[in-house]
C-alpha cells in the first residue's frame, strides 16, 4: 500500500449514530490500518471508542482489540460504546507508553495494527471540570487522569519565571513566553482556566494572530502536565517491537511538535543506514524495521473540516513493519 491507498472505499457499520463525538480522519485510519479477522488490534489512544469500534467492525468476527486511555471517563464511554464487542475486547486504563506491559500481562506476543490518536478530546475539551479550555471557566486540571500527577495549577504557581517560559516557547513557540511567564508570577496564585487567560491576554494586549493569546500557552501546559511528547518519543521504539511483520502503525498528531517525532522516528526506521551523511563507511549497523506508506501526511477533507472544526490540523502518519 501507498499512500494514495489511504482514504478508499467506506467500511459500513460507521460509527456515530449511538454517540456523538464522530472519531478524526476514521475511514482514512480504517483504510490505513486495513483490519482483518483472526488479527490483534491495539488502539493506544481508545478515546470515546470511534476508532475501535470501526476495527472491531472491520476485523469481525475474529479481530481482537486491546484499547488503553488514561482518561477514566473516556474509558467508561468506550466500555459502554464497545459492549457488544466484549468478547473480543481488552480495555485498561492505562498511557500507550505502558502497552508493552500490558501486552505481556494478557498474552498477546505481537499486534497487527495499532492507532495513536494524539492530544486532547473533544469531549474532555467541553468539560469545563477537566482545564483544558480558556473558553469556559473552570479549575486550572489539564490532566488526562485526574487521579494523579501535578495539575497545570501546580506548575502555574510553583515553577520559576524562567522554566515557565521554557515550556511556554519550547511547547508551543510562543515569541511572547517571557512575558507571559513574568506576568503570570506576578499574578500567583492562579487556580482557573478564565483567570490565567485573562492574565495572559492582559500580558499581550497587542497580539497580533488570529488566535486567541492564551492558545498556545494552554496547549504548552497541556503537554507539560501530561508529559506527552517524552512519552511519545519514549513509546515508539517500545510499539514497533510488538508489531507483527507485515503490521501497520497509524499516528494522527494535532501540531507540529508531535507530528516531527512521529515524522523523525519513521524516517529513522525506514533507513539502513542512520550514520552522518558525511561519514564514507556505515558503522550504524542499523537495518530498516519499517516502510513509509505516506509520503506527506493524510489531512482531513473539506466536509470533515466542515462537520468538525478541530479536524483542521489532523494529519496522519502511516508505516508498515517489514
Amino acid at each position: 500500500m501507498n499512500g494514495s491507498n489511504i482514504g478508499g472505499g467506506a467500511i459500513s457499520g460507521s460509527p456515530g449514530e449511538r454517540f456523538p463525538h464522530q472519531p478524526v480522519l476514521y475511514q482514512e485510519v480504517l483504510d490505513a490500518l486495513a483490519p482483518v479477522s483472526g488479527r490483534d488490534y491495539l488502539d493506544g489512544t481508545l478515546g470515546a471508542g470511534g476508532h475501535a469500534e470501526g476495527i472491531l467492525i472491520a476485523s469481525a468476527p475474529r479481530g481482537r482489540l486491546l484499547g488503553l486511555d488514561l482518561d477514566p471517563e473516556a474509558l467508561a464511554i468506550a466500555r459502554q460504546r464497545l459492549l457488544v464487542y466484549a468478547d473480543r475486547v481488552s480495555l485498561h486504563q492505562a498511557s500507550f507508553h505502558k502497552a508493552p506491559e500490558i501486552l505481556n500481562k494478557i498474552g498477546w506476543p505481537s499486534v497487527h495494527g495499532i492507532l495513536l490518536d494524539l492530544g486532547v478530546s473533544s469531549m474532555q475539551i467541553d468539560r469545563p471540570g477537566r482545564g483544558f479550555s480558556f473558553t469556559v471557566d473552570g479549575p486550572l486540571d489539564m490532566r488526562f487522569d485526574q487521579h494523579s500527577g501535578k495539575t497545570a495549577a501546580d506548575l502555574v504557581n510553583t515553577l520559576s519565571e524562567g522554566a515557565l517560559a521554557k515550556i511556554i516557547y519550547d511547547y508551543a513557540d510562543e515569541r511572547f513566553s517571557r512575558r507571559i511567564a513574568r506576568a503570570i508570577i506576578e499574578n500567583r496564585p492562579i487556580h482557573t482556566t478564565r483567570a490565567l487567560a485573562a492574565v495572559i491576554k492582559e500580558a499581550v494586549p497587542h497580539y497580533t494572530s488570529q488566535i486567541h493569546p492564551a492558545t498556545r500557552t494552554f496547549q504548552a501546559l497541556r503537554i507539560a502536565v501530561n508529559k506527552e511528547l517524552e512519552n511519545l518519543a519514549a513509546a515508539l521504539p517500545d510499539l514497533i517491537n510488538y508489531l507483527a511483520p507485515g503490521g501497520r502503525i497509524a499516528v494522527i498528531s494535532f501540531h507540529s511538535l508531535e507530528d516531527r517525532i512521529v515524522k523523525r522516528f519513521f524516517n529513522k526506521e525506514s533507513s539502513d543506514c542512520i550514520c552522518p551523511p558525511d561519514q564514507p563507511v556505515c558503522t550504524c549497523g542499523h537495518s530498516a524495521s519499517l516502510s513509509i506508506l505516506t509520503k506527506k501526511p493524510v489531512r482531513p477533507g473539506e466536509r470533515e473540516i466542515q462537520n468538525n472544526p478541530r479536524a483542521r490540523s489532523a494529519r496522519l502518519r502511516v508505516a508498515e513493519k517489514i
